[in-house]
């Protein structure tokens, strides 16, 4: 019967409950501001990140000297156009090597990776396995007839430091003899 009534008695002291700590024209506020950014702020981030997904492929193609590029970035602003299905195709795309090409042109890289090492080998900071490996795919793309006059000047260039190299070790190996 003790228990009983100290049961009671905890249920009828017990607070009202409430389903929100803001009440009156605080729970409006709230409930406006929510509103607004439920229907501006939300739909602007969400087509950020579309955005933002939807280049990838473009930026993977990019990095990795993709000489197809100007197609990849083609096809990720198609894709945002028919809503993304053409995204996945883009990403495969960026991440194949591209052997026809290859045998077309006797490289899978793109123009601006020979302008980025030429501008690294001008700078200095060309190491000089990058620069063997370099010379070797120039000597590659000469061997099979399609080397622009630009690439067959760095080719130039690569060569001249080869031989400039070998005087300097020879010079090394003469002084230690």
């Amino acid at each position: 019967m003790k228990k009983l009534l100290v049961f009671w008695l905890a249920v009828l002291a017990a607070p009202s409950a409430r389903a929100s700590f803001l009440s009156g024209d605080a729970l409006d506020t709230m409930a406006d501001i929510i509103a607004i950014a439920v229907l501006f702020i939300v739909p602007a981030v969400v087509i950020v990140l579309f955005w933002i997904v939807h280049v990838l492929p473009e930026k993977i193609a990019h990095k990795r000297h993709h000489p197809q590029l100007e197609g990849i970035t083609t096809l990720c602003l198609l894709s945002l156009v028919f809503g993304g299905l053409l995204w996945p195709l883009a990403w495969l795309w960026a991440y194949t090597k591209p052997i026809g090409y290859r045998v077309a042109y006797g490289t899978d890289k793109s123009d601006e990776y020979f302008d980025e090492m030429a501008e690294k080998h001008r700078s200095g900071s060309l190491l000089r396995e990058e620069a063997r490996h370099l010379r070797e795919e120039l000597e590659a793309m000469e061997a099979r007839g399609s080397l622009p006059p630009r690439l067959r000047g760095l080719k130039d260039e690569l060569e001249q430091l080869r031989a400039e190299m070998r005087a300097e070790e020879e010079a090394k190996a003469s002084k230690a003899a």
